[in-house]
């Protein structure tokens, strides 16, 4: 009998370890073997610096991990395997999956209007936290960088007049179009949805909020999110984390919201991030729900041709990248300092796929 309960228990932690998507700590590891695919991945994303120390692409970190296992990852100047890394706007998929969890819990629905939970949007009552999810708000919203830094809202924003009050800051904006009808790419849509969470959850349970809601549950240890003077999380730029600790937030996505078997967002939430929003205005982009995606609401193709059309990604300034590729079992996470534009999600795809195929699906 003893040995019959001993054998029962055995085959129950195994099916349990089987059933974890990304086992603890850390997951397990199948390097890929070398090939003329992997170097010239790695020939792309790791070039030889010229003799003034600069090359084009400079990439910090490449994680890849297929099947739920690690199968490569390198880093690249100061960054190692335990630096928190500066995601830029990667944080904005980010805040989208912790709403993902708020949104679980019943917090809010997509049609509610923004003023119900950000006050200075009385003043654009027709807003809903949909449209702000879809970079859709419809304000007159000027998302320029160092290169056009007087016109910036999002320079303004972060640095100069905006930074006491990142919302309201938003909310002076003046509209540009009916809401829900136009992209229009802005960290202000961002900012305002952190905000909007502080009222869903409560002044005193804010603070911890991104933490106990999912990164303690995906295991993540790495996170820093900077804040605004009124403590609103900058949900479009300022989350910091390891390239491990990131590609868990990937992996979640890429299971559809389940993490150890367990959901932690409704699927209907990652339904809603993955759909294509349907822009009445012309754009070469492929936005969803705070997500990019690889393919378009006119059914054109999507930006990144030589993956597949579920690919979907969470994306950063000068290069910084989080890829979901379903179909092939992939996540990858790409940090990187690439101020010159020479960077190319698609080369860089491109390569990972080969490589990974080359393994002949070992």
């Amino acid at each position: 009998m003893t040995r019959l309960l001993f054998t029962l228990a055995l085959l129950l932690v195994a099916c349990s370890a089987a059933a974890q998507p990304w086992p603890e700590p850390d997951g397990s590891e199948r390097p890929l073997s070398a090939s003329a695919a992997v170097a010239a991945l790695e020939a792309y994303a790791f070039p030889p610096r010229d003799e003034a120390g600069r090359t084009g692409v400079r990439t910090d970190a490449l994680l890849i991990i297929h099947d739920d296992e690690v199968v490569y990852e390198r880093y690249g100047g100061v960054t190692r395997a335990d630096t928190p890394h500066l995601t830029w706007s990667i944080s904005k998929s980010i805040l989208a999956t912790v709403l993902g969890v708020a949104y679980g819990e019943g917090r809010f629905s997509l049609d509610d209007p923004v003023a119900k939970y950000v006050a200075p949007f009385t003043a654009h009552p027709d807003i809903k936290l949909r449209d702000l999810l879809h970079w859709a708000s419809g304000l007159d919203w000027q998302e320029d960088y160092e290169y056009a830094p007087l016109n910036s809202s999002v320079v303004a924003m972060l640095y100069t007049r905006g930074r006491g009050d990142m919302a309201r800051y938003t909310a002076e904006h003046a509209v540009a179009g009916a809401p829900g009808t136009s992209y229009r790419y802005s960290s202000g849509d961002s900012t305002v949805l952190a905000a909007a969470l502080k009222t869903m959850v409560g002044e005193s349970a804010y603070a911890d909020y991104p933490w106990t809601a999912l990164f303690e549950p995906l295991g993540i240890t790495s996170a820093t999110w900077e804040r605004d003077a009124t403590g609103t999380f900058v949900g479009s730029s300022y989350a910091y984390m390891t390239a491990r600790d990131l590609a868990r937030v990937g992996l979640l996505m890429q299971h559809g919201g389940r993490w150890q078997g367990r959901p932690l967002l409704p699927k209907a939430w990652v339904d809603f991030n993955l759909t294509p929003f349907e822009s009445v205005t012309p754009t070469d982009e492929a936005p969803g729900g705070h997500w990019w995606l690889n393919r378009r609401a006119d059914g054109k193709p999507g930006p990144w041709p030589a993956a597949p059309a579920d690919t979907f990604a969470a994306l950063g300034h000068w290069g910084q990248a989080l890829y979901v590729i379903p179909s092939a079992g992939l996540v990858i996470v790409r940090y990187g300092d690439d101020r010159d534009g020479s960077y190319d999600h698609n080369q860089l795809l491109k390569r990972v796929l080969n490589a990974v195929a080359g393994e002949g699906g070992k």
